[in-house]
């Protein structure tokens, strides 16, 4: 397991997985295959493609387009896909449904069929806690029932069953991560903790939902990462993982660290996982949540470069104005 395919790579955890593989491992050669969506930017691998030129490639592709995956495939001689290719953000989900369904189930299959007729070493899905559902007590665990709650969380739902069906019917050799709330460098800032930084940075209300008691486990993106690493070298053939902290944060806490790492005032205020099956490989977090929330305000603070012209385009305002306008009482400045 040396060539890799990441689809999605050009995204946020993808983009940090491939410069953590390429930095541990002197002897494996990565692709990215991305659609280059609104998420999947080429400005989150500059650093990449100049500092692991021999190493690395790029190839821009669809995952619902088989013969394109397939000549990426043999081009590059990959023996191992991992998949991070998806429609996200559960919001987005209720506005564009049939694009979460055609991406997350149907191009997952794409890349499975890929997989088995080119008889590749491994196959391994990044999914989402999203597929237990609202968890009320204790922690989800990798055994738990499916229940989905959003049409992101049944795409991804779907994504995964269509893993295991290939694992039982044929065999191939797959593995599925399932990560809490990532957060971290080059995350898009429609999620909530880039969005409160860079909102807080520019003195905007930060628009938290109801009482913002809600719980949440925030994991650092390289934590993820190191995860599905420790999975791909360790983990079981046919098997699910759970990837978070363990730890779980009241969003009204997060609001509040965020403002006070970039030392705003807080007068602009307006799910955990059972992790142990993977602490079982060796892997444990290095970032508490505080921590990582505390280090990814920090990162947005100091990388305005990357930021601003996302939410100074008209397409990030007009799906800002949409999700927050009625509850923030603005229109489309973003």
């Amino acid at each position: 397991m040396q060539r890799l395919l990441v689809t999605g790579g050009a995204g946020f955890i993808g983009s940090n997985f491939v410069r953590y593989m390429l930095e541990k491992y002197s002897g494996y050669f990565i692709v990215v295959y991305d659609k280059l969506t609104y998420a999947g930017r080429l400005e989150n691998l500059q650093d990449v493609a100049e500092k692991f030129a021999g190493r690395y490639a790029f190839v821009q592709g669809d995952i619902c387009d088989g013969a394109a995956v397939e000549a990426a495939l043999a081009e590059y001689q990959v023996d191992t896909i991992v998949n991070f290719a998806a429609e996200t953000h559960v919001d987005r989900s209720l506005m564009e449904p049939g694009a979460f369904i055609q991406t997350d189930v149907f191009g997952t299959y794409v890349l499975l069929e890929a997989a088995r007729k080119l008889g590749l070493e491994r196959y391994h899905q990044i999914s989402t806690d999203e597929v237990y559902g609202q968890v009320l007590v204790d922690r989800s665990k990798e055994t738990d029932n499916l229940k989905p709650r959003s049409p992101y969380a049944a795409s991804k739902t779907g994504g995964d069953l269509m893993v295991l069906a290939y694992y039982e019917s044929w065999g191939l050799p797959v593995t599925i991560t399932r990560g809490s709330n990532n957060i971290g460098p080059y995350q898009y800032p429609e999620k909530v903790v880039p969005l409160f930084a860079t909102n807080a940075m520019d003195d905007q209300p930060l628009p938290v939902y109801g009482d913002g008691l809600q719980m949440r486990d925030y994991q650092y993106v390289i934590d993820h990462c190191e995860g599905i690493d420790a999975v791909l070298h360790k983990g079981q053939i046919g098997e699910i993982y759970n990837i978070g902290t363990g730890e779980e944060m009241t969003n009204i806490e997060m609001t509040k660290i965020v403002l006070a790492t970039l030392g705003k005032p807080e007068s602009l205020i307006r799910y955990a996982l059972d992790v142990s099956k993977l602490a079982g490989l060796g892997w444990e977090p290095s970032h508490s949540c505080a921590e990582a929330i505390e280090k990814t305000a920090r990162w947005y603070a100091e990388n305005e470069w990357w930021w601003r012209p996302i939410k100074s385009g008209e397409l990030y305002k007009a799906y800002y104005a949409e999700q927050y306008g009625k509850r923030l009482g603005v229109g489309s400045r973003g």
